[in-house]
């Protein structure tokens, strides 16, 4: 009992354990990750609305349209709709700009999680140390493979 918690003292004075920051960089990847997709979607969209957006500009302001609301299909005029699908792409621009700062600001923070842990990508950092280290333990590093 008495080396149980000793052993235990010594883990959480070390810091981390090897599985414990792996699992904190692979956390942060999955984050930037869906960060990307969620990007990813909003550009769709809003190729879809300037698509629409642009078709619509060429009709006559009193033509009906149909729009899609909330899994509603409704009838409007394009007078009606030309100006909310405008204000709609313009926020998603606003959105997008915000998504790729944060991803960029994960990279960042990747990037530091990184080099505050030493952590190295096996063959792409350094090709050479894939032959010289067989395990992360043996250097008190982590190799993400």
């Amino acid at each position: 009992m008495a080396t149980d918690s000793k052993k235990h003292e010594r883990k959480s004075s070390k810091g981390l354990t090897p599985e414990e920051i792996l699992n904190g960089f692979q956390a942060l990847r999955a984050e930037q990750r869906n960060l990307s997709s969620k990007l990813t979607e909003f550009e769709a969209d809003s190729n879809e609305h300037k698509m629409v957006i642009a078709t619509l500009q060429n009709v006559n302001e009193d033509r009906r349209c149909f729009r899609l609301v909330g899994g509603v299909l409704t009838e409007r005029k394009v007078k009606d709709v030309l100006p909310t699908l405008i204000g709609n792409l313009e926020k998603l621009k606003e959105l997008i700009e915000k998504l790729k700062e944060q991803i960029s600001k994960k990279g960042v923070e990747i990037n530091e999680y990184r080099e505050k842990y030493n952590i190295s990508f096996r063959g792409l950092d350094n090709p050479k140390q894939e032959e010289q280290v067989s395990t992360a333990e043996t250097r008190g590093n982590v190799l993400v493979s």
